[in-house]
């Protein structure tokens, strides 16, 4: 298996960051796992194409642990495309937003495993895994209109799918915020919905104890990047805020 990434590790608990394999021209992607006690979470699990090395090096790195749950954060097919390979090769339960529930199955999805993926509630809910409460949050419309991060309350890590998102870097671990910024920006203003939604979520997620957070594309942010991160978002113009330019007649 490639060198996994710990993002947090004890005896109990381990926060692994999967780095995705080259795929060609797919968009970059990360892989989370999130393990407590032997049992695993996965997050946003990808492609057909990574779908063989993410489930080799989940299925290493539990040892003789199990695969419980595998979280998807929103429909994209970087998100959800190999989850009937996953429900047919573990016991795991998917879960996503109510809203996806009869389009996920357009993905392949078997009849004799249909019954493991789960909806999630418009307000989000509690995961558990073994005795760790992993805490759904509402992200709706950042970018996808049924749309949900993970917070982790051991770790204090909070998986935020595709906001946070970077492109055409190599590093990690985001050092240098001001730098960062233009991996993120075209990317946030063309996918994210609007800056209501950003401040939504901004106001929500400050109620939580957060050390790092985790994107599924591109660079992680940590310590006091975190806040810089949350201030960056709530500022941000995008999505239906700069899109009266765009709805004009071709050739006009």
């Amino acid at each position: 298996m490639s060198n996994p990434t710990f993002l947090y590790q004890t005896p109990e608990h381990q926060n692994v960051l999967l780095e995705d394999q080259d795929v060609g021209e797919a968009v970059q992607a990360n892989h989370h796992l999130v393990v407590h006690n032997g049992k695993g979470l996965i997050l946003d699990p990808g492609g057909h194409k990574v779908y063989r090395k993410v489930l080799s090096d989940t299925t290493a790195l539990l040892s003789k642990g199990a695969l419980q749950t595998i979280f998807l954060s929103h429909q994209d097919p970087d998100i959800v495309a190999s989850v009937n390979g996953w429900l047919l090769t573990t016991d795991a339960t998917a879960y996503c937003s109510d809203l996806w529930i009869r389009f996920v199955p357009h993905f392949g999805l078997d009849r004799l495993v249909v019954d493991r993926l789960k909806g999630i509630p418009d307000k989000g809910m509690i995961l558990p895994l073994e005795k760790c409460e992993l805490m759904v949050i509402p992200a709706h419309f950042l970018h996808s209109a049924g749309n949900f991060h993970l917070y982790d309350p051991v770790s204090k890590i909070l998986y935020s799918g595709d906001l946070g998102a970077s492109l055409g870097i190599s590093y990690r671990e985001v050092t240098d915020f001001d730098a960062h910024i233009p991996a993120m920006e075209g990317f946030h203003r063309r996918y994210m919905a609007s800056n209501k939604a950003l401040k939504l979520w901004v106001n929500l997620v400050r109620k939580l104890e957060i050390d790092i957070i985790a994107p599924q594309h591109g660079a992680y942010f940590r310590g006091p990047l975190v806040q810089r991160f949350l201030s960056w978002c709530e500022n941000l113009q995008c999505g239906l805020d700069l899109l009266d330019p765009v709805f004009q007649l071709p050739g006009k």
